[in-house]
């Protein structure tokens, strides 16, 4: 699955990935490929990705920001 990681003004992360851990406003999830269609916001904390290498990456998140899944494309939005 494709994620992409924004900001208002730039784009900061786009790679396919396994697996993206983020800190949920509800709690912590996690997304995998073929995942279902969810729009959620974030709260403060660590967004933790998993390339199709193992390669993984973690971004602090000082704020919030809002997340949308469809069809194994995952846009996070964060202002840093």
């Amino acid at each position: 699955m494709l994620v992409e990681i924004r900001t208002p003004d730039k784009l900061i992360f786009s790679k396919e990935a396994k697996m993206i851990q983020l800190p949920g406003t509800n709690g912590a999830f996690e997304i995998l490929k073929n995942h279902a269609p969810i729009v959620s916001t974030l709260k403060k904390g660590q967004i933790k990705i998993t390339e199709m290498n193992g390669e993984t990456h973690t971004i602090e998140l000082p704020d919030g920001g809002l997340i949308e899944s469809n069809e194994n494309k995952v846009i996070v939005l964060i202002e840093l």
